[in-house]
């Protein structure tokens, strides 16, 4: 990445010395909602500042960001663009909710930088208070209509998480924590300000905030997931308030009929047709993402079992998978290939179904009848720490958010961040 030196942290101190502090600043790169683009819209509301003395952004005009030949350029309707050398910065005069840098139509609040990544990719780079990113984070990890303690337990979870990440660049996914710029909820809004610089510990020392939206009724410990030393809150335990969720999906074993395909037809190719889309497409993308580019046709799923023992919580831990497919190098060159992954960690396997479908390893079972591959399991991620589901409906029988964190990880303490007694990154 390709950037000037981040001066927004020191600048924006400048502006509201009073309003925040140095360790209690966000830097978020947007990766989510813009994707990857050489092309951007920007809009400001209020007055904002640039590095440049020869640029001037002015409220209320949209302007377009243009990558081209890996330098950046700013351009208004209707006028010539005008390179920008170094990359963009843009420092609110005052920092409050009156001064908003819209990114493609998206509203954030602080300072934003726009960078160039690699060659051909405009990076924004938003900077804001540890307080104001968490209403931006809270509202799109868990539903906003939910109750004010599960919100706060929420609030908590991502404060802690966020916390633990200062001084460091993060990003607007769910590798770290969703983050949606500045659209607010009333309620997550609420529970961050309820909340305002509590976060969890255990032994003075912040903890892991895992979460996932449901454990399926078991929690799990983080070592059987990651690896790692078995940390004591994370107990494996039955858990009353998650609702389960179970899920089921099929798969055909023979996904195109080899035998009755006419080769000596010029279109072929173009005529076959998996018969089930959804997981084909992830399937081929994961075979495109491991040693096999080029267009894929999946042939069949000659083997699809699970392997071994399972956890304490019930979790499978290994299966085997074999795919047949043809692949098309160019036209006229297919190749007819086979991978076969046996008895390997599941967590090999799930990402060529799909996490939205293979959606949890406490799986009940997996059978096939006749050309038909069926599994079916509870939960919805990997069971480590809070459960969101079993969260709100902990909220709904009257537990505070305190209850809440206390049942999903026990033996931790609330602190305030401020605390002499907390130590951080230690």
């Amino acid at each position: 990445m390709r950037h000037i030196t981040f001066l927004v942290t020191f600048l924006v101190l400048l502006l509201i010395p009073t309003f925040v502090s140095a360790e209690n600043m966000v830097t978020v790169k947007l990766v989510n909602y813009v994707g990857s683009t050489d092309e951007l819209s920007i809009e400001i509301k209020g007055e904002y500042f640039t590095l440049d003395p020869t640029l001037s952004i002015q409220e209320g005009v949209k302007y377009q960001l243009l990558l081209e030949n890996g330098n950046l350029y700013v351009k208004q309707k209707g006028e010539k663009k005008q390179e920008i050398r170094g990359g963009l910065i843009l420092v609110p005069q005052t920092y409050d909710y009156e001064h908003i840098v819209y990114v493609n139509d998206r509203p954030y609040l602080g300072a934003m930088e726009f960078v160039v990544e690699g060659k051909n990719v405009i990076r924004p780079m938003n900077q804001l208070p540890l307080e104001d990113y968490l209403k931006g984070v809270v509202p799109f990890e868990v539903f906003s209509s939910w109750g004010i303690e599960t919100l706060k337990a929420q609030a908590l979870a991502a404060r802690t998480y966020a916390v633990s990440k200062l001084g460091q660049i993060i990003d607007d996914t769910v590798s770290y924590q969703a983050y949606g710029g500045y659209e607010w909820d009333t309620g997550t809004t609420q529970a961050v300000e309820e909340t305002k610089g509590e976060v969890v510990t255990y032994n003075n020392r912040l903890i892991e905030t895992f979460y996932s939206a449901s454990n399926g009724g078991i929690t799990e410990n983080n070592s059987n997931v990651w690896g790692g030393n078995a940390l004591q809150y994370f107990p494996i335990k039955k858990d009353p308030y998650d609702p389960r969720n179970p899920w089921d999906f099929s798969l055909y074993q023979n996904q195109i009929e080899y035998d009755q395909i006419d080769f000596e037809k010029k279109d072929w190719w173009g005529k076959l047709e998996e018969k089930d889309e959804d997981i084909i497409t992830t399937m081929k993308s994961w075979l495109n993402r491991n040693g096999y580019p080029g267009d894929i046709k999946i042939l069949s799923i000659p083997e699809f079992e699970l392997n071994g023992s399972v956890l304490d919580s019930g979790r499978s831990v290994k299966g085997s998978i074999t795919i047949s497919f043809m692949r098309r190098l160019f036209e006229g060159l297919v190749l007819f290939e086979q991978v076969e992954l046996d008895d390997v960690n599941l967590n090999q396997i799930r990402p060529m179904i799909g996490g939205t479908i293979f959606k949890s390893y406490l799986i009940d079972s997996l059978e096939r009848n006749g050309d038909v591959y069926t599994m079916k399991g509870k939960g919805y991620g990997h069971g480590v720490g809070m459960s969101q589901w079993g969260a709100h409906f902990m909220g709904v029988q009257g537990k505070s958010y305190r209850e809440i964190l206390s049942f999903y990880y026990p033996g931790t303490t609330i602190m305030d961040i401020s605390s002499e007694a907390l130590k951080i990154n230690q």
